[in-house]
């Protein structure tokens, strides 16, 4: 025999014997069970969506009726599911949403009983309450809310400490309580929703469209056009009477169409900060009620952190 065959058979003989020996070491020792990862107990706010948001807007402009100038913003948004949905897209799922917010002017022209403009005397201010019940169906999401509206210096704002519709039932409000119903629904980057609106403390209506699309630029900068539509019956436009600053009142009619493009910009995993621009076209239920333009343009940029 060789010697390099001798070699490789002793190395393979010692394999073998290297082997049986470990093999009888381990005889009689029962095998170790897997060990199982621990799972931690989820909680309430591991599942719970919050969103904090503070904003400035060079006008204040809702539902298509002008309310102030150089207002700031802030609001806390709570998502908490209620029912899982068994589908990977989320249908059959039913969250409940709650929020809060506060809207203040800093600064707004206005002009005074004897036709001066002044930046001195005026306020408007406001807090927002509400709640929420969202059920996702598949192709849409229907919702259900509550909102309450407080106006400390009521709802025309006040000049010196006075309401700016003292004695009107609509116009001179200090709060009010709405109940409404929502659809909105994707389509990929392009959304479309639409909603009805009953306020309880006027018995006013009001029906809304929006539609805006999402084109990603990058992975941290968006442009997001966007439109918006609204109709109102009975729905703020006064009690005085038959005109309103001379100008006849209309109870019922198109409130707006509003035109937007914001540029979402994500700052870090849970901050976003977003620059818009808007066109607010007031319709005719809001041309003459407006102490601006009926056409005109504004701005402004909100900063939210979301977790």
């Amino acid at each position: 025999m060789k010697p390099k065959s001798m070699t490789s058979l002793i190395a393979k003989s010692v394999t073998v014997l290297a082997a049986c020996a470990a093999l009888n070491a381990s005889a009689g020792t029962p095998a170790k069970a897997p060990v199982m990862p621990v799972t931690e107990p989820e909680t309430l706010f591991d599942s719970v969506g919050a969103d904090l948001s503070v904003a400035y807007d060079s006008r204040y402009y809702f539902r298509g009726l002008w309310f102030a100038d150089n207002i700031i913003s802030s609001f806390i948004n709570l998502s908490i599911p209620v029912i899982g949905g068994a589908a990977e897209d989320g249908a059959g799922s039913l969250t409940w949403g709650l929020g809060g917010g506060y809207i203040s002017s800093l600064q707004t022209p206005f002009q005074n009983a004897a036709g001066v403009n002044t930046r001195n005397g005026f306020d408007y201010s406001e807090y927002d309450l509400y709640t929420s019940l969202s059920y996702d169906v598949g192709f849409a999401t229907l919702g259900v809310q509550y909102q309450y509206y407080g106006y400390p210096d009521t709802y025309s704002g006040t000049f010196n400490g006075v309401s700016n519709a003292a004695g009107d039932a609509e116009l001179g409000l200090t709060g009010a309580h709405e109940v409404g119903v929502t659809l909105a629904i994707p389509l990929g980057a392009f959304n479309f929703s639409t909603g009805y609106y009953y306020d309880l403390t006027i018995n006013g209506q009001y029906f809304q469209v929006a539609a805006d699309y999402t084109y990603a630029v990058n992975d941290w900068l968006s442009i997001v056009p966007a439109i918006q539509a609204g109709y109102g019956i009975d729905y703020y436009t006064g009690t005085r009477g038959p005109t309103f600053a001379g100008v006849a009142t209309q109870s019922s009619g198109f409130t707006h169409v509003l035109f937007s493009i914001a540029t979402p910009i994500q700052l870090t995993k849970i901050a976003t900060l977003t620059p818009y621009v808007a066109w607010n076209f007031a319709g005719s239920t809001r041309n003459y009620m407006n102490a601006t333009h009926d056409n005109e343009m504004f701005g402004g940029v909100k900063l939210s952190v979301s977790f």
